[in-house]
């Protein structure tokens, strides 16, 4: 289909240049518009001077389809000619979703399993909540989500060179740093993109800026601030084998200075596996059993776990799973899934001394220390570092710390921006950092969906005694109305899709409205403020 296509396409090209040569004078034909989704808003999003009000979204993946050897991931946010080019399911899915072992695996446990793989315009399987192979970032989705109220999006540069090398299908390189360096092009290419929609250099809403006084520039003119972070398994090649590290102090500057340059201005010190620089926080469930495979293959080791004798503790290590046959084949021959001691599980891993000197690096640098997927072991001694120099710029951006630590990151000044649970449950969340947010005088909070981070979106409210969403609503200031969000033939509704992309992010906080009321709405208002302070206190610390 895609040659017929391009064939075609050629075909015209050269009608409207004979005609050009031979009827001099005549208007060519206008090429029609391509297809596009509808936003589903009325209304333009004011600009906001100190204090910024609006939401932040201190954690997600605009860029993930290029990682994981770029062929994980289907669809893309933007593409030149079109949304029926962007929205488009992977090759191994077809015909009906049988062979997407990876995508029924991490949905239902099952490697097993069926979906509509079309994608425009009729949407019939996906995107959904559930649904972690498949895009949910396009930009018109993304566009919606700032209308109704977001503006900071903290997109995170994400990748994992073990994972890129079991999924078998790949079309970019599994070295982690070039897949980082991709995802930072693609990032400024979709804000030409925009800006050429909008019409020309600089006119786009999507603006990626470096520091917190052009964030809060680019939020006074109406427009969403884009910061880049990073999320990867092994930073600069920091990764080890039988505890023996693979980078060096030297290797970690240069990759700093180059993650700077690049623009990104938070980052993570470790990710699901343990590398040279921390231990990780463990994962469970279904996913569990293929992150610690990951870690044998990434490590040669199993995840080391002990019993916590202390209040903090990792996540639960569950017992040991049934792997799809894609994965039990990497296994070394007689080596079994491990047993692990009684709950609450603690890696053994802390922080090395290698990693030390990141945290250290990362402060001289007035960069923001993302301190979710680290150990207990590893966190507790970050906080220890950062408490020493008095160093705000600490954020847990995704609910990927224990709780027991957001005391010691409010007290730094740093930020916490909630994993994007359904509407209940993160409420219920935001009531229990009511108490702390108030002993240290610290307004504001902010969600981490997580979206294109193989992780699920919120899902469906359950009844309850909070009526349904009803469309139209208007955004917290009142200034967009938004409607059920269509694109192409499928029509969007949060009571009953639940979050199924970025652009019913709105739908879901006017859903947490009518669970906990205008008071939460307004103090996740005043989120991309509280963030921005917390920037601002890490990046006076630069020289």
């Amino acid at each position: 289909m895609a040659i017929i296509t391009r064939l075609t396409r050629s075909l015209a090209v050269a009608f409207v240049l004979v005609g050009a040569l031979t009827m001099a004078g005549t208007a060519a034909t206008a090429t029609p518009a391509p297809p596009e989704s509808e936003v589903g808003t009325i209304g333009e999003p004011p600009g906001s001077a100190d204090p910024v009000r609006g939401f932040v979204d201190g954690h997600t993946h605009l860029m993930s389809y290029e990682a994981f050897g770029g062929m994980l991931l289907c669809g893309k946010p933007f593409d030149p000619d079109g949304i029926d080019h962007a929205l488009t399911d992977c090759p191994d899915h077809f015909p009906n979703g049988e062979a997407a072992w990876f995508e029924n695996f991490t949905r239902t446990g099952s490697p097993t399993g069926t979906h509509d793989p079309v994608g425009w315009p009729t949407f019939r399987s996906w995107p959904a909540n559930d649904s972690l192979t498949h895009q949910q970032t396009y930009h018109r989705w993304v566009e919606r989500a700032w209308r109704g109220g977001l503006r900071v999006l903290v997109n995170h540069l994400v990748a994992n060179r073990q994972l890129c090398a079991i999924y078998p299908l790949k079309r970019n390189a599994c070295d982690e740093m070039d897949s980082l360096r991709l995802q930072a092009q693609r990032t400024f290419e979709m804000q030409d993109f925009i800006d050429a929609r909008a019409g020309g250099p600089g006119r786009g809403w999507f603006r990626v800026v470096r520091s917190p006084a052009e964030a809060r520039q680019v939020i006074a003119a109406g427009k969403l601030a884009v910061v880049l972070g990073v999320e990867t398994s092994e930073p600069f090649g920091c990764r080890q084998t039988l505890g023996i590290p693979h980078c060096t102090k030297a290797q970690i500057d240069r990759g700093l200075d180059e993650m700077q340059s690049l623009g990104v201005r938070s980052m993570f010190v470790c990710h699901k596996y343990d590398n040279a620089l921390c231990g990780v926080r463990f994962d469970s469930g279904t996913q569990g059993v293929i992150v610690n495979l990951g870690n044998l293959l990434s490590t040669g080791r199993f995840w080391s776990a002990r019993t916590c004798t202390g209040p903090e503790h990792d996540n639960t290590i569950e017992k040991a799973g049934v792997l799809p046959p894609e994965l039990a084949r990497l296994l070394p021959r007689g080596v079994g899934l491990p047993l692990y001691p009684p709950a609450p599980h603690c890696n053994t891993r802390g922080l090395t001394s290698l990693g030390e000197y990141m945290v250290k690096g990362m402060m001289r640098r007035g960069m923001i220390i993302e301190i979710d997927h680290m150990s207990v072991k590893a966190a507790g001694r970050t906080l220890d570092l950062l408490e020493a120099e008095g160093y705000a710029g600490v954020v847990s951006s995704h609910s990927w710390t224990d709780p027991g630590y957001l005391r010691r990151i409010y007290r730094l000044g740093g930020m916490v921006t909630a994993y994007g649970h359904q509407a209940e449950e993160f409420a219920a969340t935001w009531r229990a950092s009511l108490p702390l947010r108030q002993e240290f005088g610290r307004p504001g909070y902010g969600y981490g969906l997580d979206a294109n981070g193989l992780g699920s979106l919120p899902s469906v409210r359950p009844g309850g005694t909070a009526g349904p969403v009803t469309y139209p609503f208007t955004s917290f200031d009142g200034a967009v109305t938004l409607e059920r969000q269509r694109t192409g033939e499928r029509v969007w509704d949060v009571n009953v899709d639940g979050v199924a992309h970025y652009g019913l992010v709105p739908d879901w906080i006017e859903d947490m409205r009518l669970v906990a009321g205008d008071e939460l709405v307004q103090d996740m208002a005043a989120g991309a403020e509280a963030y921005l302070r917390t920037w601002e206190a890490a990046a006076s610390r630069a020289p």
